[in-house]
């Protein structure tokens, strides 16, 4: 039977990695739809060959193998793991892990092999991770405060936002090219989306406001003009309406797969106040 489990990272990954998890097929292949986050991903098959999953800008559809195990990582937007390009060159593109990182991805691949449970395997992975953010990875603050500020609960304008960071509207775009992979105001949509999502995911109360409910008002939360307007970003992000995204409901997300490691800390932005610009 196909299962899907999200979690917390551990601690000292919690400000560059969104969730983590771990994903079994059962005695059918399974059509997985991978939708933009923002972020970068690690799947990371046991006893397979790894791969980093690069920003993407639209759904991307994969067949995973029947009897197959994956833990996985999914890295906040502006975050990534070493990396010899910016991710820009990675937009909507899967690559080898072991082309990526060489020697120390195959010692990876043959320590997580012989680690016995993917719950070990998923440790060892991020252990290596929390050795390599400590040693290596830099990330740019500002492209970090950005995205902060870019989250859906406050709408904020591009041009605001760079005045705020002191920089152009085009430093701005070039630094988060480098270090999301997509412009500001591509990004923006992107959480915008993922901000419905986790409020489909966590079968969340709607406001109400401007009288409007179910569906429509989940939209006006995250700063879609309307359900029309939510509906074209749906089509766009995954292909599909949000009811059929959701499963047929049309303010819960539907499927049996456990997504708190993802919504939980998304949502808990919602109570930040607004970056004043």
């Amino acid at each position: 039977m196909e299962s899907y489990l999200e979690r917390p990272p551990l601690p000292a990954l919690a400000g560059v990695v969104r969730t983590v998890w771990i994903q079994r097929t059962g005695a059918m292949a399974y059509v997985q739809r991978h939708l933009p986050t923002g972020g970068v991903e690690i799947h990371f098959p046991i006893g397979g060959r790894p791969q980093l999953v690069g920003p993407l800008t639209r759904s991307e559809i994969e067949v995973i193998p029947a009897h197959t195990t994956i833990v996985g990582v999914r890295f906040n937007p502006g975050t990534a793991p070493p990396l010899p390009t910016v991710l820009d060159d990675l937009v909507d593109q899967r690559l080898s892990l072991a082309d990526l990182w060489r020697s120390s991805a195959d010692r990876l691949v043959e320590s997580m092999a012989t680690a016995g449970t993917p719950e070990r395997a998923l440790m060892l992975l991020q252990a290596h991770l929390v050795r390599e953010f400590r040693t290596t990875v830099r990330m740019d603050p500002l492209v970090s405060e950005a995205v902060l500020a870019l989250m859906p609960w406050h709408p904020v304008s591009i041009d605001a936002l760079a005045g705020h960071l002191a920089l152009s509207a085009s430093q701005l775009r070039r630094r988060c090219l480098h270090a999301v992979g997509m412009s500001p105001k591509t990004l923006q949509r992107t959480l915008r989306f993922q901000g419905f999502l986790a409020l489909a995911q966590a079968g969340a109360v709607a406001s109400g406001r401007r009288g409007a409910d179910g569906m429509a008002s989940l939209a006006v939360d995250v700063g879609y003009s309307d359900q029309a307007h939510l509906s074209r970003e749906c089509l766009r992000m995954t292909g599909l309406t949000p009811r059929e995204f959701l499963g047929g409901n049309a303010e819960r997300c539907a499927c049996d797969h456990d997504h708190s490691g993802s919504y939980v800390p998304f949502l808990a932005t919602r109570g930040r106040p607004p970056i004043r610009v």
